[in-house]
């Protein structure tokens, strides 16, 4: 894909969570319905000033980093609030969102992932027709109003302020919560990790024209891959009004990840002798059968730098641990299998520079900018001891792009859910799921590295419980056309 020259972004007009993240220790995310439609549009006004722009993020972030250089005791006390509307919910507001995304059925921003879950992502469905999602998903949502901050307590007063400026809990209420989750940083030396262990967040894309810094790695994207009404977005020919530029879809998951019976999995079948011949105790073996499934170390380490090894010093290292792109071995799963998560998810030169005579097939424009956070305890004595979950535990995924088909619902239902992915490969054997996020019955080939064409079926280890598809408008959209009197 080539770059397109982009007009300098506007970073007071992008909200902060789209290119920077909202820095959190915790975040709760308020899941909400409008219930008056005027008095909404009018405490909108009263609530913008609270969110947080990219620009402010990034000075948040300056602070941070002086509080850490200084030495000081504690946490900055900074919060940050972003907000995002579903379709249902510009349809009740009655705003004309027709510009955002293609009109038609096929259009998962307007379907809802309610319906998308059904039909494309492949979640798993009841008798009903429904996805098997907790209640509070199989309702109408209308918003989603996140805020991130360094305690529990910053983030209940703000959230306390917020709910005074739409006029909750009194009758004159603008706004119905239809349930808030709340989601926390790994304490410790976990922090950074999800729950099963392994160091998250690494393969960001790079946007030209916003990041500086640029670490070794995937080829760097263009601002419309990620952000609306810039170009640099492959296949979205859209011309959008005004008030839809600098904006973002916003994908949210509530994910619900069985970690004791993960753990189990990986003790039940270690892997016997690496792919150097070595014979691997029952710890290492087990090790290495994760590092195989996710194409990563818990460490962060890529498999396709450290194939049977760890090597921690590379995983916390950002001017290596991206910098890899399946070249070790060309069509084949000694240094990661097809079907690792990391590879199924960002397939890099397995599309970019395939076997002859596949043409090429550039991936940029399928990136997305993830961010969310884990929810749920730490395992207990009992869950590690019985091998079965107890408590709810997981990840309130989130990631954003300008186009849902090309990125979020591509990612998931043509690659991770798709065992013959990716299709360039000649072994006899298809891939399989991704072993993580796929959704269907798994099996997974490659991850023995002496024997690749064992297939290996694994249960399901990530559970989806809900979801919506939003946007996330720019500052300007929320204050001219969203706040504005109807």
């Amino acid at each position: 894909m080539t770059s397109t020259p982009s007009p300098p972004l506007d970073l007071n007009n992008i909200q902060g969570d789209i290119l920077s993240g909202l820095p959190k220790k915790t975040q709760v995310y308020v899941f909400f319905n409008v219930v008056n439609v005027g008095k909404f549009r009018s405490d909108l006004k009263k609530f913008v000033p609270l969110v947080k722009t990219v620009a402010e993020v990034l000075k948040d972030r300056d602070d941070i980093a002086d509080h850490k250089k200084k030495k000081l005791p504690g946490l900055l006390p900074i919060v940050g609030v972003n907000i995002a509307f579903s379709h249902k919910g510009f349809v009740k507001l009655g705003i004309d969102d027709s510009t955002l995304a293609p009109k038609g059925a096929d259009d998962p921003f307007q379907l809802g992932q309610q319906k998308d879950a059904v039909k494309n992502l492949n979640d798993p469905v009841k008798s009903d027709g429904n996805p098997d999602w907790d209640s509070h998903f199989l309702q109408d949502i209308h918003g989603l109003i996140i805020i991130s901050g360094d305690t529990h307590l910053s983030i209940e007063k703000k959230k306390l302020e917020i709910e005074l400026l739409f006029g909750v809990p009194t009758p004159l209420a603008s706004i119905k919560e239809v349930i808030s989750i709340v989601g926390d940083v790994r304490p410790g030396d976990e922090s950074g990790h999800e729950h099963f262990g392994f160091l998250d967040g690494i393969s960001n894309p790079v946007v030209n024209g916003f990041d500086t810094v640029i670490n070794p790695g995937p080829k760097t994207v263009d601002p419309g891959v990620v952000l609306t009404g810039h170009p640099g977005n492959p296949g979205d020919p859209i011309t959008r009004a005004p008030w839809a530029t600098d904006g973002s879809f916003l994908v949210f998951r509530w994910l619900f990840q069985q970690v004791p019976e993960f753990n189990e999995f990986l003790k039940a079948h270690p892997i016997a002798k690496d792919g150097n011949g070595k014979v691997l105790t029952p710890e290492e073996g087990s090790d290495l059968l994760g590092a195989r499934m996710v194409g990563r170390w818990k460490s962060g380490a890529p498999i396709d730098i450290a194939p049977f090894q760890d090597d921690p010093a590379l995983g916390v290292d950002p001017t290596r641990n991206n910098d890899f792109a399946f070249t070790g071995e060309i069509n084949s799963q000694l240094r990661c299998p097809f079907a690792a998560h990391v590879r199924k998810t960002n397939p890099r030169n397995d599309l970019e520079v395939p076997p002859s005579p596949i043409p090429p097939i550039p991936v940029e424009g399928r990136r997305i900018m993830r961010r969310g956070v884990q929810f749920g305890p730490e395992l207990t004595k009992d869950e590690n001891t019985s091998g079965k979950t107890q408590h709810s535990r997981g990840l309130l995924f989130t990631c954003y792009q300008s186009n849902i088909t090309n990125g979020f619902q591509f990612l998931q239902q043509s690659w991770a859910n798709n065992d013959k992915f990716p299709p360039f490969e000649t072994q006899p054997e298809d891939p399989g799921l991704d072993p993580l996020i796929g959704q269907g019955t798994r099996a997974m080939s490659g991850l023995d590295p002496n024997a690749e064409q064992t297939v290996l079926g694994m249960p399901t280890f990530i559970i989806p419980r809900g979801g919506e598809y939003f946007f996330s408008p720019s500052l300007k959209g929320l204050k001219e056309t969203i706040a504005a009197t109807a």
